[in-house]
C-alpha cells in the first residue's frame, strides 16, 4: 500500500512497517541533495515531527514523520551519497522505516491520484 502527506513524503506499509521517503515532487523542487541528516534508530516521533533533514545547493528542508512510531531502519546508503535522492527518490533512495503505533492511521494519507491533484 503507498500512501502520501501533503509535505511530499511517500510511504510503502506492510506489516505495520512503513518505508518513508521524499516523493519525486519534493526531489525536483529541493534540486541537487548535497547533505541527509537521518534520525537514529530506536527514536520515537509524533505524526508531523521533523525526523530528517536534507540539504541541497538551493536550501535545507525538513523531512517530517507521516505518522506515529519508532524508527527501526534508517538508510545509510543515502548520507553517503545524497544524490540518491534525486535518482531514485521513490525507490531505492527510502529514509527510513517507521514501526508504526497504529497502522490504522494510515487511512487517512492520501492516496496516489489524490497526491497527484496535490500537486498539478
Amino acid at each position: 500500500m503507498l500512501k502520501f502527506t501533503e509535505e511530499h513524503e511517500w510511504l510503502k506499509i506492510e506489516a505495520g512497517v512503513a518505508t518513508v521517503g521524499i516523493t519525486e515532487h519534493a526531489a525536483g523542487q529541493l534540486g541537487d541533495l548535497v547533505f541527509v541528516e537521518l534520525p537514529e534508530t530506536g527514536s520515537t516521533f509524533s505524526k508531523g515531527d521533523s525526523a530528517a533533514t536534507v540539504e541541497s545547493v538551493k536550501a535545507a528542508s525538513d523531512v517530517y514523520c507521516p505518522l506515529d512510531g519508532e524508527i527501526v531502519e534508517v538508510n545509510q546508503a543515502i548520507v553517503d551519497d545524497p544524490s540518491l535522492v534525486n535518482s531514485d527518490p521513490q525507490g531505492a533512495a527510502w529514509f527510513f522505516k517507521l514501526k508504526l503505533a497504529n497502522p490504522g492511521d494510515a487511512d487517512a494519507l492520501l492516496d496516489e491520484a489524490a497526491y497527484k491533484e496535490l500537486v498539478a
